[in-house]
C-alpha cells in the first residue's frame, strides 16, 4: 500500500530524496505506508532529474530530504521534487527538512553578506511548497522567513529521556555552549526538574568560521555532570573546547547532547578523543558506519516526524506534541 486514504478525495503520500531514504522508510513504517517510488539521477554535467513513478494528483504530499553533504545537491533535488509535485497537481505540498539547509546564515554579521536561510525559504515557496516542517532550527526567527505555516519540531524530550535514563541519578548541570542557547538550556533545566544552569562565554573571530578564540564558564559546574546542549555538531571544535573548559573548571563528567550530527571533517576524531563521557544526537542526518564511534548514541527522530506528519494530514495540532515547549 502506497498511501493512507482518509476520504475519497484526500490521501497522504510520502516522498524521499536520495540523501537519506532510510529515514523515509522508518517514518513510513510508523505511518503504515511506503514512500512513493521516485526516479532521480544526475546527467553527465551534474544536472538533476526527478520524476514520481505514481500519480500524485490531489494528494497531501510530504517531501522529505535530509540536507547532508553534498548539501547543495540535495537542496536542489528537494526543490525539483517540490516543483514536480506542484506540476503534477498535488493538493498540498509540505517540505520535511529535519535539518534546515543554511539555517546558520540567518542574519548579516557584516556588510555585503547574504541572508541565506531566507533565500532557501523563498526558494521552497517559489518551487511550490505550501508548508515547511523542520527540527530544532538554529534560531526561531527562521520560521518567519517562509511565507506559510512552519512546523518547528523539538528533539528535546527525546534527548532528555535518554539523559534521565543514563545520568538521572547524578548531580546535573545544564550548560549552554554560548549565550545564544541559554533559553533552550532553561527549557532543558525545567524538564530535568530545575537543575542548575551554566553557560560558556566565548569569543569568535568572525572572519574565521568554526573557530573559537576563548572560553570561560559562567556558573557552578564543579563536581557535577554537565549536560552540554547545542542544536548541532559540525566540525566539533566549539563543543569539544567547551567540554575541555568544563573539565578545567572541575566538572565531574560531560555529556554532549545535540539534535543534528553534521560531523564534518575532524569532528569524529575530536569527539572520540575528547574527555566527554557520551555524545547524544538524533538521526535527522545520516550517520554512516565510518562516522560512528563507541561513545556516540544516535536516537531516532522518525516517530516524532511521523506523528507531526499525521497531525498535519489530519488537520490536528502539531503544537500539542510538545506540551508548550514551543
Amino acid at each position: 500500500m502506497s498511501a493512507i486514504t482518509q476520504t475519497p478525495t484526500k490521501s497522504l503520500m510520502l516522498f524521499s530524496g536520495r540523501a537519506y531514504p532510510e529515514l523515509a522508510d522508518e517514518i513510513g513504517g510508523h505511518l503504515g505506508i511506503t514512500p512513493t517510488p521516485t526516479s532521480s539521477y544526475e546527467f553527465a554535467n551534474g544536472e538533476l532529474y526527478v520524476r514520481f513513478e505514481e500519480s500524485v494528483r490531489g494528494c497531501d504530499a510530504f517531501i522529505l530530504q535530509s540536507h547532508t553533504s553534498p548539501i547543495n545537491t540535495w537542496l536542489m533535488e528537494s526543490l525539483l521534487m517540490v516543483d514536480a509535485a506542484k506540476r503534477a497537481s498535488a493538493k498540498r505540498i509540505t517540505v520535511v527538512a529535519p535539518f534546515f539547509p543554511y539555517a546558520r546564515q540567518d542574519k548579516k554579521h557584516r556588510g555585503r553578506e547574504p541572508i541565506s536561510a531566507r533565500l532557501v525559504a523563498d526558494l521552497f515557496k517559489t518551487a511550490g511548497a505550501d508548508r515547511l516542517m523542520s527540527v530544532d532550527l538554529h534560531t526561531a526567527q527562521v520560521q518567519g522567513f517562509f511565507d506559510g505555516p512552519v512546523d518547528h519540531l523539538f528533539a528535546m524530550d527525546l534527548l532528555i529521556e535518554e539523559v534521565k535514563r543514563k545520568w538521572g541519578d547524578r548531580d546535573l548541570t545544564v550548560v549552554s555552549p554560548d549565550s545564544g542557547r541559554v533559553r533552550v538550556s532553561e527549557r532543558w533545566s525545567d524538564k530535568l526538574g530545575g537543575t542548575p544552569l551554566a553557560f560558556i562565554h566565548k569569543t569568535r573571530d568572525m572572519t574565521r568560521p568554526n573557530e573559537v578564540v576563548a572560553n570561560r564558564v559562567v556558573g557552578d559546574v564543579r563536581g557535577r555532570v554537565c549536560i552540554l546542549v547545542d542544536d548541532m555538531i559540525d566540525t566539533g571544535g566549539t563543543i569539544t573546547k567547551a567540554a575541555e573548559t568544563l573539565f578545567a573548571e572541575g566538572a565531574a563528567d560531560v555529556v554532549i547532547a545535540a539534535t543534528h550530527g553534521v560531523l564534518s571533517g575532524p569532528a569524529v576524531d575530536r569527539l572520540k578523543n575528547s574527555r566527554a563521557a557520551e555524545v547524544l544526537i538524533t538521526n535527522t542526518l545520516p550517520i554512516p558506519p565510518e562516522r560512528q564511534f563507541d561513545k556516540l548514541t544516535v536516537l531516532s527522530i522518525a516517530p516524532l516526524l511521523a506523528r507531526a506528519i499525521r497531525e498535519v494530514f489530519e488537520d490536528g495540532s502539531v503544537t500539542s506534541l510538545f506540551d508548550g515547549a514551543s
